[in-house]
């Protein structure tokens, strides 16, 4: 599985890529995590706001940093 992080590295795009990593954990599941900063690429995905996640190329969440419950759940 590969999970993409869309953001500029910003507070929010840390504390997302911190819940997958939780949520990944809990799961006991494993993932390749990419942070995605370059902003051609997060508008190749139609996403306008950030942080962005973004789960085997679809767009799961846009704009907010998903819990880990949230995430828990996109990874199901």
């Amino acid at each position: 599985m590969k999970i993409e992080v869309l953001g500029m590295g910003c507070p929010k795009c840390h504390k997302t890529i911190e819940n997958i990593k939780i949520a990944l954990s809990e799961t006991g599941r494993e993932a390749e995590i990419i942070e995605i900063k370059d902003l051609a690429a997060i508008a190749d995905y139609g996403v306008m706001l950030t942080p962005a996640v973004v789960v085997d190329g679809d767009v799961k969440t846009v704009g907010k940093v998903p819990s880990v419950e949230m995430i828990k759940s996109i990874l199901e």
